[in-house]
């Protein structure tokens, strides 16, 4: 009995083909063409990985000698192959994508923890391999000093010189004898004036800052509260006795104007924090103004400011010290009084 093959057969042979290349006539099913495509993308993906650095493992169909012929390894269960495959089962001979993908991950893991290991002993070299400081060694402490407290170094004695000489303010000379203990500090002579020992720019400097100047020098206002309250007055009175020059902004020109008073003041007796604090105030305050303001207002709103800060941050504010330090204490107390 001769079937489709019979007949294809027969075929060939009327057009003189040889029987090993004469086409096979049943036609595939569905599922033998799905499981065809599926050996032929394998195959595919086997011969990049060979092209590649390291070969993958040999997936479910696939040949593994190339000269030997391909067969189709067909499942058992047909039904399943239209399903589409199954990454998380285990083909013979090879691992599942799954498996593999949590290879790369444990070995990332394994390199970055090696990486941290030798980044952390690497550090731990660098601490042992530091020479520690015996404490008789001295540690460089960089400290920003102010300048009345750096005679001793020229450099600073020079910058300062320059400031002063740019501002048109003199430089008070020290005294000729000094102690050595305190080469560090400006060391005056109490027994001359300030008027004998420097000229006074009257142009630059305000009467008022100058007589200030010479109660700060020759000890005449002491204390720290004392001698901020006066510096507020006094620049009250320069604020007011102020004239903005023509085509100049008042914030700018005034605060520029009170750099030299301050110097001079300065080289008369060293600022005390209080009279810092309240400079500072000032220059804020004048530099907070709004150009819309006239003159005679900004002096005003200035003049208001400074008030308010003598009443609340000094007045007030030893008031209630006075009044908590009173209720600490008792009959009978001992106090311990600093300066």
């Amino acid at each position: 009995r001769r079937g489709a093959g019979g007949r294809a057969g027969d075929r060939c042979r009327g057009r003189s083909l040889p029987d090993g290349l004469c086409p096979q006539a049943p036609e595939l099913s569905r599922e033998e063409k799905l499981q065809l495509r599926k050996e032929k993308k394998q195959q595919k993906k086997k011969k990049r990985s060979e092209k590649g650095p390291a070969a993958e493992p040999p997936e479910l169909g696939t040949p593994s000698d190339p000269g030997q012929p391909r067969v189709a390894a067909y499942p058992t269960s047909l039904p399943a192959l239209a399903d589409g495959p199954n990454d998380g089962e285990k083909p013979t001979g090879g691992k599942s994508k799954a498996e593999l993908r949590a290879e790369r991950r444990a070995k990332q893991e394994a390199e970055r923890a090696q990486k941290q290991a030798k980044k952390a002993e690497l550090s731990q070299a660098a601490t042992t391999a530091k020479p520690r400081l015996t404490p008789t060694e001295p540690q460089s402490v960089v400290k920003r000093l102010p300048e009345h407290v750096q005679v001793d170094d020229p450099a600073a004695q020079r910058k300062l010189a320059k400031k002063l000489e740019r501002q048109q303010v003199p430089l008070r000379q020290d005294y000729g004898t000094k102690v050595n203990l305190f080469s560090h500090l400006h060391q005056y002579s109490r027994k001359k004036p300030l008027t004998q020992q420097m000229s006074i720019p009257s142009m630059v400097i305000h009467p008022a800052v100058v007589r200030l100047g010479l109660q700060y020098s020759q000890g005449i206002i002491n204390g720290s509260n004392a001698r901020c309250i006066a510096l507020l007055e006094v620049f009250k009175q320069l604020i007011q006795d102020y004239s903005t020059p023509p085509n100049e902004e008042l914030s700018r020109d005034l605060v520029a104007k009170l750099k030299p008073h301050i110097s001079f003041l300065n080289q008369c007796r060293p600022l005390s924090a209080s009279m810092g604090n309240a400079i500072k105030f000032l220059k804020k305050e004048i530099s907070c103004l709004p150009g819309t303001l006239r003159e005679e207002e900004a002096k005003e709103k200035l003049q208001d400011a400074i008030g308010k800060y003598l009443r609340e941050k000094i007045l007030l504010a030893a008031e209630a010290i006075s009044r908590s330090a009173f209720e600490k204490i008792n009959d009978n107390d001992v106090i311990l009084v600093y300066g």
